[in-house]
């Protein structure tokens, strides 16, 4: 089972493609919504606001991916898919590249403007700060104080990230654990005396 996932930390520093006079100016942005990725590409827009073309793809989610590409007025398919297909080609997600052009008086064609997007959007991506991350699942461990001891014995003895605690008249402890782990950590608290587990994942 995949349980994770790479994604850039920050925004790449400008990458910049130059072919017969026209320039292609690459960025890739960390989001994860639309609204985000829509907000960054408005922002090109007036930061690059005599262009031609704002091409862009990105790519959200961390197992299930949805995504949207946009040739922005180029002929189809030859800037936004190949944009796309680099963000395949790096296996990143929750990332959006946009590559913005300047006409320079000379038609590329077709094949040169797939190979200018797909080469900004690649030199954006070299310059990003790509790390991987756990795809990790989240459960509430619920019980009474006589069986704190258990439950910390198990926390320790599986080396379960805490990531919060509230202890009241019962006693409630929220853990991370990865998505490949996930499901025999649940049996071990599951099949705990007097001690409940619950996955809230997403809550």
């Amino acid at each position: 089972m995949k349980d994770t996932y790479k994604t850039i930390t920050k925004a790449s520093p400008e990458a910049l493609f130059k072919d017969r006079n026209s320039k292609f100016f690459g960025y890739a942005f960390p989001v994860k919504t639309e609204e985000e990725a829509n907000f960054h590409l408005e922002e090109l827009k007036n930061k690059h606001h005599k262009a031609r073309h704002w091409c862009f793809a990105w790519q959200l989610g961390k197992s299930d991916f949805h995504y949207r590409v946009n040739d922005d007025g180029e002929p189809s398919n030859s800037a936004g898919m190949p944009i796309y297909g680099q963000i395949q080609s790096f296996e990143v997600t929750n990332i959006l590249i946009v590559v913005v052009r300047y006409f320079g008086g000379v038609k590329l064609g077709v094949g040169g403007l797939i190979n200018a997007y797909k080469t900004a959007a690649q030199l954006a991506l070299e310059k990003g700060n790509i790390v991987t991350y756990t795809i990790d699942e989240v459960f509430e461990i619920h019980f009474d104080y006589p069986e704190m001891n258990i439950v910390m014995r198990l926390i320790k003895e599986h080396n379960l990230n805490v990531i919060e605690q509230k202890l009241a008249l019962d006693c409630k402890i929220y853990i991370s654990v990865r998505k490949s782990e996930a499901d025999a950590i649940f049996e071990k608290f599951d099949t705990t005396y007097k001690v409940g587990i619950k996955n809230i994942t997403g809550l």
